[in-house]
């Protein structure tokens, strides 16, 4: 009976691990409608399913971005502002990770460059999306051009040669502006940060209001194109 119990209490301890993993998990910020009709093709912006995520082909020919999406967060919250980002002038690579949080694939950006040809290749995300495309880029510096950041920070230092660019809401009430202060030791000399006045945390994804967030005066879609001026703008 001891020697029973001996790896009963283990295994009984390790399913509950298992359940609690997959509770937390299982609740996540879902995309909203409008997100839904992004993800469809118009004249300008072909969108297609592949295996790392999602394709957003416009015009670009030369300018492309992989997207690691916040965490907790459904990937195609962020079709809007990523099928705006294409039709503008820079094509996008959503990547899908497990569980909805980078961290368990934190060099899925791998899956989607290897098969890009493109001359200017970028990674960023949003929240810890964008703290996972910048730990990304301080490993693989040598094969992108830069990093963009949405209310995220590295945790290690870039490549000097990187264009890296930073924007976060003033409103923002999930990320801390002293997490973003202190980071900027790891920034590298082409370094561009803008606080999006009157934005927060979430309007950059449409998955709607976030638990800890501040009220924005921005609407999403003011929110997000602002973001997309800001990007193409900034790019070399």
């Amino acid at each position: 009976m001891k020697t029973k119990l001996r790896w009963m209490l283990p295994l009984a301890l390790f399913l509950v691990l298992i359940a609690a993993f997959l509770l937390y998990t299982g609740i996540y910020y879902h995309a909203d409608p409008s997100a839904l009709a992004a993800l469809k093709s118009d004249e300008t912006v072909s969108v297609t399913e592949t295996g790392y995520g999602w394709f957003f082909d416009g015009p670009s020919e030369d300018h492309v971005l992989v997207f690691y999406p916040g965490g907790k967060v459904e990937e195609t919250a962020y079709a809007p502002l990523l099928h705006r980002l294409a039709r503008e002038g820079m094509d996008v690579c959503l990547l899908k990770v497990p569980f909805r949080l980078a961290v368990f694939d934190a060099n899925k950006a791998d899956s989607a460059l290897d098969s890009l040809a493109y001359e200017y290749r970028y990674v960023g995300g949003h929240s810890l999306g964008g703290v996972m495309a910048a730990g990304y880029a301080s490993e693989h510096g040598e094969d992108l051009c830069g990093v963009i950041l949405l209310a995220a920070y590295p945790t290690r230092a870039l490549d000097l040669d990187l264009v890296c660019l930073s924007l976060y809401g003033s409103e923002d009430g999930v990320v801390d502006p002293d997490q973003i202060a202190a980071a900027r030791k790891y920034m590298p000399a082409q370094y561009i940060e803008q606080v999006l006045e009157g934005g927060n945390h979430a309007q950059f994804g449409s998955y709607g209001r976030q638990r800890g967030d501040g009220d924005a005066s921005l609407s999403p879609e003011e929110q997000q194109e602002q973001t997309v001026d800001f990007i193409l703008r900034n790019l070399p």
